[in-house]
């Protein structure tokens, strides 16, 4: 198996500028080398089984904890970020009172308490689970659309 490697490759613009990289090519995917340290990249089929993997995760994890499920949960892993997005999780009568404006931020207030929850359980598994920490991340609560999200951004890129 051929190796090559290009060890005086720098960008000079973005997030790589500070770091000398090795891009390593072999049959089975793309090693970056960074700082020393060499990480494999996500390729399409283990970035899909990963991304399926954690929509199931997250299911059963609100099954689990509320009684009822997210309807619709999506999952993308994309360069550096893991973004979870779900809708129709809300229960009628969370949906009924949020039609009024005081009834909305009600709601959208007991449902980040949820989602805090959910970040504090579940963001060592996604860092796990990625092999990457998260640095920053941010989560809302749309209770008029029914809708919520989870962005993290890790300190690597994955795929």
């Amino acid at each position: 198996m051929a190796v090559l490697t290009n060890t005086n490759f720098k960008m000079s613009a973005g997030f790589f500028r500070r770091f000398e990289i090795s891009f390593l090519f072999f049959k089975g995917g793309i090693f970056i080398k960074k700082d020393g340290e060499t990480q494999q990249l996500l390729d399409e089929y283990q970035r899909k089984q990963i991304q399926h993997d954690i929509k199931i995760f997250m299911e059963q994890y609100y099954k689990q904890k509320l009684g009822k499920g997210v309807e619709l949960t999506k999952v993308n892993i994309c360069e550096d970020m893991l973004i979870i997005r779900g809708e129709r999780f809300l229960t009628l009568p969370e949906l009924y009172i949020a039609r009024t404006s005081s009834g909305e931020e009600s709601v959208r207030a007991a449902r980040m308490q949820v989602v805090l929850r959910h970040v504090m359980d579940n963001v060592p598994y996604f860092e796990e689970r990625l092999n990457a920490k998260v640095i920053r991340q941010v989560y809302d609560v749309d209770s008029k659309n029914d809708f919520w999200m989870h962005v993290m951004v890790f300190d690597r890129v994955l795929a």
